[in-house]
């Protein structure tokens, strides 16, 4: 995914988001399930992203997010991992872990396995926090287990992109 930037050429997504952090003076912090790491990796495949990326968790397991993000156990019993619910604790607790200004988490069906009728394969919640609120979307992809990681991680740096552009026209 590329953005369009006045006076350059197109740039990274990921690239644009780190630059505005840098300029905000603002740290991020992920957590993951479903992305399996993926996420980081596009994050820190910017030159420079230790500037404001302070590091993430991959929390594949339940055990992990409750233990390590504090995801509520009634949260996993009562919704599952896989829910708006449980990503917007991980969100929130990745804050917290990391002493990060935002912080971003996925959790999600991949694929081919492990959909339901309720929760079919592609389906993806993606969470954003920060310390004054959390913010999630619901996304259901429709490709293979690759396909559903890429889209998942494109749809949380462009929910990561739409924040930071709200942010600055509100100041």
């Amino acid at each position: 995914m590329r953005v369009e930037r006045e006076g350059e050429g197109k740039i990274p997504i990921e690239k644009a988001i780190g630059d505005e952090l840098r300029k905000g003076g603002l740290s991020l912090g992920t957590a993951e399930s479903c992305t399996g790491g993926l996420l980081s990796h596009r994050i820190t495949n910017v030159s420079g992203s230790s500037d404001y990326y302070k590091g993430g968790i991959v929390a594949y397991s339940n055990e992990v997010k409750r233990k390590i993000l504090h995801v509520a156990e009634k949260t996993l019993e009562e919704k599952g991992a896989v829910s708006a619910a449980c990503a917007r604790e991980m969100s929130s607790g990745v804050i917290k872990l990391l002493d990060a200004d935002i912080g971003i988490a996925t959790t999600g069906i991949a694929g081919p396995t492990g959909g339901t009728p309720d929760k079919p394969v592609g389906l993806a919640y993606i969470a954003l926090a920060t310390k004054e609120y959390v913010y999630h979307e619901k996304h259901i992809f429709q490709g293979d287990r690759g396909e559903n990681k890429r889209e998942t991680v494109d749809a949380a740096l462009e929910m990561f992109k739409a924040s930071l552009k709200r942010a600055r026209s509100s100041e």
